[in-house]
């Protein structure tokens, strides 16, 4: 193997450990992260570590800014609906192909997978990181079952930033929870506007949790403004200078 193809294999690896952090809760919302720290951790150079990072600002999980370091991305609440909106037009497709073209195999498999998703949901001290593969798992798919490809890689990049969004703190459960179920229950019918429209009221649910969950961040984020520093030192001196990030 080249260097070149060592250290694409060392930032994909890389890559899925900090996201296997991120969906444990590891590194929350807002967190700072130190490259340097992560690299001697990891037993990598800066280089592929650094390639790791830049992905997931893409994704939209982390953030940068020169002269102050890189994130855990504090997402606005406009961040937050025009994903939703995404979401939906991807989620609704995909239920409506669904209905049409799933197998009564793949249909059964739903049903055991939401009931699997509902259960641990409303653990209170359950295992996150279970629940939020196996999220994402029922997602994926009912997208896989439309046998359509592009379809299906939208939806798993889109859940990748709604995943780490459902890692943070949820209001205290309001008893058993059956809303997996349900979807697939309307979903197994093979009714395809049915399917769509129970869809789309899952999302928009999920959406009223999501800004729920987030609120505190969303307040964070208007506190202190789009800036952050490593450190009250630096951001003393850096805003003296004109300098101060918007």
């Amino acid at each position: 193997m080249n260097a070149s193809q060592e250290n694409a294999s060392l930032a994909g690896e890389a890559y899925f450990i900090l996201r296997e952090r991120i969906l444990r809760g590891e590194l929350p919302i807002g967190n700072g992260i130190s490259r340097r720290k992560l690299a001697n951790e990891l037993g990598m150079s800066l280089l592929p570590v650094s390639e790791a990072l830049m992905r997931l600002e893409f994704e939209g999980l982390v953030e940068s800014r020169p002269r102050a370091g890189t994130r855990m991305r504090i997402p606005t609440e406009a961040d937050v609906r025009g994903h939703y909106v995404v979401r939906e037009a991807l989620e609704v497709e995909a239920a409506k192909l669904f209905a049409e073209k799933a197998t009564s195999q793949e249909r059964a498999e739903l049903q055991r997978l939401a009931t699997r998703v509902d259960a641990l949901s409303t653990q209170v001290d359950g295992d996150r990181f279970l629940y939020l593969s196996l999220h994402e798992r029922l997602h994926h798919r009912i997208a896989e079952c439309t046998k359509c490809q592009p379809l299906c890689d939208a939806i798993e990049k889109n859940h990748v930033l709604a995943s780490t969004w459902l890692c943070t703190p949820k209001p205290a459960a309001a008893g058993p929870s059956h809303r997996h179920q349900d979807l697939i229950e309307v979903l197994v019918k093979g009714e395809p506007y049915s399917a769509a429209e129970a869809m789309r009221e899952h999302v928009t649910r999920a959406l009223e949790n999501t800004l729920e969950r987030l609120e505190p961040y969303f307040q964070m984020r208007e506190a202190k403004g789009k800036t952050y520093v490593r450190s009250q030192k630096k951001s003393t001196t850096v805003t003296k200078r004109g300098r101060h990030l918007a």
